[in-house]
């Protein structure tokens, strides 16, 4: 997967800010990122700090851009825009301020076109990046909501092949309401929101190289059950089937019936998912944040994310406790997807 990933950004180089240039782990990923030569990384924070930290770990920045956002040539024009995106919620005094933090300046520089994407989280928390996103890159036109997937990927049976699943969302919507106006009048179902997170995730799939067979999830497939969540899931993919009707999506679907030839057989005969799905969408956060982890700690598989979807630009977030290797991952993941 990677492998492929590389190829694009050789075909097409991008520019990745890292909102936390300081961080050593951030650090040796960029000096991987320099050394390979076909993603160039971005490094917010102070020169002096981030050099020192640097060379205190062995890692070769030398070359690579670092921005002190306290000196920033084009915080003028920075502050102006951030301003007029934010619609008078804030003065230029207080967006400045705002803008002295890693994740609003990097988040301002993607969308000034200095950058093709963002990667934060190495020390902030999921909210503190996704919400200069919402507040100033802002949601794709037509999309409802930001959600999220897990690239989960393992050694495949036959040598040299991988085995890769997609699992959202299980990071960011903790569950899904209907949205209502002030009168009172539903704008966007529960249902709709959940299918559009189906839609996203197929998406993201295809980038992977993934042809997406997606199983909407549930304690039911096809009425077995009543309560929950099945009704929202049954809903979800009549929806889906609506937004899309070229995509393969079916639900409600129990676990092993969409992965199970077998069980598919006799719970849901002639589905074009059922006992072959490799995109799950789950109903709520609990469902997907306990499935994705089960997969990765007894399933064996590696687990990339959250990649964020629904935004206009890629931006991603860390979690705190990763690695050197993963954050150089997801960079690559995350500029492969501008």
């Amino acid at each position: 997967m990677f492998e492929n990933l590389i190829e694009v950004l050789k075909n097409d180089p991008r520019k990745i800010v890292y909102t936390e240039g300081n961080d050593p782990r951030i650090l040796e990923s960029a000096a991987r990122l320099k050394k390979d030569g076909f993603l160039t990384p971005i490094l917010v924070g102070k020169p002096e700090e981030v050099k020192a930290v640097a060379a205190e770990k062995g890692f070769d920045i030398e070359g690579l851009e670092i921005i002190d956002p306290a000196t920033y040539e084009k915080m003028d024009e920075m502050v102006d825009m951030m301003v007029e995106l934010r619609k008078g919620k804030l003065t230029a005094d207080e967006a400045r301020e705002m803008l002295q933090s890693g994740n609003y300046f990097g988040t301002m520089l993607v969308k000034m076109g200095e950058a093709d994407a963002l990667l934060g989280g190495a020390t902030y928390s999921t909210a503190d990046t996704v919400r200069p996103a919402l507040q100033l890159v802002k949601t794709k036109p037509g999309a409802h909501l930001v959600s999220s997937s897990f690239v989960m990927v393992r050694p495949g049976k036959e040598e040299g092949k991988e085995e890769i699943l997609i699992m959202g969302d299980c990071a960011i919507n903790i569950d899904y309401q209907d949205s209502v106006d002030k009168e009172g009048n539903v704008t966007v179902t529960a249902a709709q929101k959940l299918a559009e997170v189906a839609i996203e995730s197929a998406k993201t799939a295809k980038i992977f190289g993934v042809d997406p067979k997606v199983a909407i999830l549930s304690f039911s497939t096809k009425g077995s059950g009543k309560g929950g969540t099945v009704q929202l899931s049954h809903d979800a993919t009549i929806e889906a089937q609506k937004m899309d009707p070229e995509l393969a999506v079916d639900g409600e679907l129990q676990f092993d019936a969409a992965v199970s030839p077998v069980v598919a057989a006799t719970k849901c005969k002639g589905s074009k998912v059922a006992g072959q799905a490799n995109t799950f969408i789950f109903p709520n956060i609990e469902a997907g944040n306990i499935g994705y982890k089960i997969a990765q700690r007894l399933g064996g598989f590696a687990a990339y994310g959250p990649i964020l979807q629904g935004l206009n630009a890629p931006i991603n977030d860390l979690s705190r406790g990763c690695n050197a290797d993963e954050v150089y991952k997801m960079a690559l993941i995350t500029a492969a997807l501008s």
